[in-house]
């Protein structure tokens, strides 16, 4: 087995975004050339609903896919597909917005809200004429793996021969995984 190493790291700056949703920006847009298809990575934190609570009322996106990961807390997603989902502990969404998505996001006031969003680039053929869809990626379909020193819940792609959701357009294995303190793992 060849490990490949660490070449870069990045610190992620406090931002605010939305409605006035507080932030820390890891990826954006400064990174966008070296880490395409990756657009964006936003990490959000806080036992503050006042942090969050203005959220992301309804708003356009298109030519992408978004992935929200729900660690701790609640957010309710609705769009113009009539879908209304909340996420919560432990799960996740992917939204493809393709050729066109109005959607909102809507953290709710909850002892600590804990999750990331990432952004991904579509294609340049699938750009804008990938039909928008929403699946919510509950904590049923999401398997759990444990190993020396912690879990691994795999939230979309795969780990081993085992399979998740995985979106039409981009492969990505998406993996949400607990350490016990000083474990490790190498994958």
């Amino acid at each position: 087995m060849q490990l490949r190493k660490v070449t870069h790291t990045l610190k992620g700056v406090r931002a605010t975004d939305g409605a006035g949703v507080s932030l820390v920006r890891v990826l954006g847009a400064n990174t966008t050339d070296t880490y395409d298809p990756f657009l964006m990575l936003d990490s959000f934190d806080s036992t503050d609903p006042d942090d969050y609570r203005a959220g992301f009322p309804m708003h356009p996106h298109r030519g992408i896919e978004t992935v929200t990961f729900i660690a701790r807390g609640a957010m309710v997603h609705e769009d113009h597909l009539g879908t209304k989902a909340t996420v919560t502990d432990g799960e996740a969404q992917w939204l493809t917005a393709g050729s066109g998505a109005f959607h909102s996001e809507m953290p709710q006031a909850t002892e600590r809200l804990l999750g990331v969003q990432l952004w991904l680039n579509l294609p340049a053929k699938d750009k804008l004429t990938a039909p928008p869809s929403y699946h919510g990626i509950t904590r049923e379909e999401i398997r759990e793996f444990p190993f020396e020193g912690g879990t691994l819940r795999l939230v979309a792609g795969s780990y081993g021969d085992a399979h998740g959701y995985q979106g039409k357009y981009l492969p990505l294995d998406y993996y949400d995984i607990h350490l016990d303190p000083h474990a490790a793992i190498t994958l």
